[in-house]
């Protein structure tokens, strides 16, 4: 199946907690990003690759090294970099500045990105609802990270929360979190995730129909 209807089928089939569970059985107990990492709006889904990018809190005027004078270090080329079904997903080193906007969207979005996910804040909040890119942050601030922050890096392996995030590695975000699926553990997970799903429809019409949940656990093994 081509990667972009396999994006598809999951955003239509699965969600987070499905795919979670999972990942808990084959031992991967650390994937969820922290709660407050959160969608602009409610119904918001994503699935894509990540394209980590690494931010650094850094005050105007700092420094001798070669970012020192270039604003927003080199954030405009990680943006540019962005591929088709890829997620921007920025570390968060301070809440001082929003790490994401509106122009911002307007790039990823005619670059055919999935969405960005921000351990920080977000501005421009009425432009992107708009343009209706998907964007994942916790919460809205509208103070500049020009003269406060840089991208130092992307495509560079970051942390957030608990949760390592290589470059490619598979993303699902909705309403109930946001979740990273290691590269060797994908193809299995998510065969899994298809399966468990279907199941579970199984157990809501035996429910439905007076099946108790001692029995349909028993019977089905999900819950």
């Amino acid at each position: 199946m081509d990667e972009t209807d396999l994006f598809k089928r999951i955003r239509e089939e699965l969600f987070t907690a499905v795919i979670g569970d999972v990942l808990d059985v084959m031992g991967h107990r650390l994937q969820f990003l922290p709660p407050g990492v959160v969608p602009l709006q409610p119904e918001i889904r994503i699935v894509g690759r990540a394209m980590p990018v690494h931010e650094v809190a850094w005050p105007e005027g700092t420094g001798d090294g070669p970012l020192t004078n270039q604003p927003f270090g080199i954030m405009f080329q990680a943006l540019d970099d962005l591929k088709r079904n890829e997620i921007y997903v920025a570390s968060g080193s301070s809440l001082n500045f929003a790490l994401w906007g509106g122009l911002m969207s307007t790039r990823a979005r005619h670059l055919n990105a999935a969405g960005a996910i921000l351990d920080g804040f977000v501005r421009d909040t009425a432009e992107i609802r708009e343009l209706g890119f998907p964007v994942f942050s916790r919460g809205v601030y509208a103070q500049d990270q020009g003269v406060r922050g840089k991208v130092v890096d992307f495509r560079t392996p970051i942390t957030i929360g608990d949760v390592r995030i290589n470059d490619g590695d598979l993303i699902v975000a909705d309403g109930e979190g946001v979740l990273v699926i290691p590269r060797e553990a994908e193809e299995e997970a998510i065969a899994a995730a298809f399966e468990k799903a279907a199941t579970e429809n199984k157990v809501a019409l035996a429910i439905r129909n007076g099946m108790s949940s001692q029995e349909a656990f028993a019977t089905f093994g999900v819950m």
